[in-house]
């Protein structure tokens, strides 16, 4: 019992680390050409400050944390295999053919294959 909940425990921390892993942030680039009237000014400059105050005010906005979208279906569907895995809970969420799912209650997923199928499938986000 003790080994069935240990390993459970250490499943499911395997599990939570995929679905909360981090995301990367991209950075916007942006060309800006300016025209000037007069020989004085040198239009190179001018581009130049411009291109350094938008970047300055790109990293800023890239440097502002932002929440990662959370997709609750993913998350819904795997604590359904989890939880009520036995009864192809996840299988009727997701609106799997009926036949289908009264056949893996009936083989008990498959004598465990088909569900471990399901959950890679699930975690892959191919389900």
């Amino acid at each position: 019992m003790k080994k069935i909940i240990l390993s459970l425990t250490i499943a499911a921390f395997l599990i939570s680390g995929v679905a909360y892993a981090s995301f990367p942030v991209k950075k916007e680039e942006v060309k800006i050409e300016t025209v000037t009237k007069s020989k004085e000014e040198n239009p190179v400059s001018k581009t130049e400050k411009s291109i350094t105050k938008l970047n300055k005010k790109a990293d800023k906005k890239a440097a502002t944390p932002s929440a990662p979208a959370v997709d609750e279906e993913f998350i819904i569907t795997l604590l359904l295999l989890l939880f009520l895995g036995g009864l192809a809970a996840h299988r009727w969420y997701k609106g799997k053919p009926a036949g289908w799912n009264i056949l893996f209650i009936l083989t008990g997923g498959g004598c465990g294959i088909w569900a471990l199928v399901d959950l890679v499938n699930i975690l892959t986000k191919k389900f």
